[in-house]
């Protein structure tokens, strides 16, 4: 009875979120072409522009309708409302299994992305942004949850490394669906690159940004639908085996190495080398 009050007293999230897909789902798909194809606007990023105005924590509006109980409610609830999508790359994967062993060296290969944070940001981050060891969490993955628990071991997300991985997942929550679906649908109107490759893509080891990659990608080749989710579900599904042992084993030391290269003896008062934590460095003020 008490989990039932606590549901009911969280009325004003269940009638926004009922509010904001209704109103999603009536504005419906939007294409607006550009040079090279189209962008497809879906009611996924409606719903995530409504949301960051209801956010209390981003504007005033939406402080007057959603308080602090609602916000924490909300944040566990991505879990749970992406599993019927998990659940139909069960239903896709296996009869599609011929297509995604006949990609198998793609599907494995395309792993090899993960590391390409560091060649991409990592130095951006350090000789353009001048951050701190903060850019080891920042860009040593695309900071999911799996990659965030490397941190928090091996760091403590208290120290400068779980500064800059919390940052990016915090990013990446509020603004990775949308740049995902907007990518997937430019270059799959474009006609750049095979929609194969781009659904494999679409698996990065996010839910929510595998939802809207691949909502994105069947719109614009709607033919390919059933072979998108079952490659996209495939290359999710091989990332998080693979990219939790690729982040701790590879992608870690080797930006420690590159930090080391790039900063040399200015440390910044680094929390640990290689993984090895300082406790000097968690302590807390106050």
């Amino acid at each position: 009875m008490e989990a039932v009050r606590k549901v009911a007293s969280l009325w004003r999230l269940h009638v926004l979120v009922l509010a904001f897909t209704i109103a999603a789902e009536l504005v419906g798909i939007v294409k607006i072409p550009i040079g090279i194809g189209a962008i497809l606007l879906l009611p996924l990023l409606y719903s995530f522009v409504l949301g960051l105005l209801a956010n209390p924590n981003i504007t005033a509006l939406g402080r007057k309708f959603i308080g602090s109980d609602e916000v924490k409610a909300a944040t566990p609830l991505i879990v749970i409302a992406i599993m019927p999508f998990i659940a139909k790359f069960g239903t896709t994967i296996g009869p599609a299994i011929d297509k995604i062993i006949s990609a198998g060296p793609a599907l494995l290969a395309q792993e090899i992305g993960n590391l390409g944070t560091i060649i991409l940001a990592f130095p951006i981050a350090v000789l353009v942004l001048r951050m701190g060891r903060e850019a080891i969490g920042a860009t040593f993955s695309i900071a999911r949850e799996p990659n965030i628990a490397i941190i928090a071991d091996r760091y403590t997300l208290k120290s400068k490394e779980g500064a800059g991985v919390l940052g990016v997942y915090v990013v990446g929550t509020l603004a990775g669906t949308f740049i995902f679906a907007v990518m997937a649908s430019v270059l799959a109107t474009a006609g750049i690159l095979d929609v194969r490759a781009l659904a494999m893509a679409c698996g990065v080891g996010s839910g929510s940004m595998m939802a809207a990659c691949t909502g994105a990608l069947t719109n614009a080749v709607p033919s390919m639908e059933d072979e998108i989710v079952a490659l996209a579900g495939a290359s999710n599904l091989l990332t998080y085996a693979t990219g939790l042992y690729v982040g701790l084993f590879i992608a870690l030391p080797m930006v420690n190495w590159a930090y080391r290269i790039l900063r040399g003896s200015e440390d910044e008062g680094a929390s640990g080398t290689d993984g090895a934590a300082k406790p000097a460095t968690n302590k807390q003020e106050g």
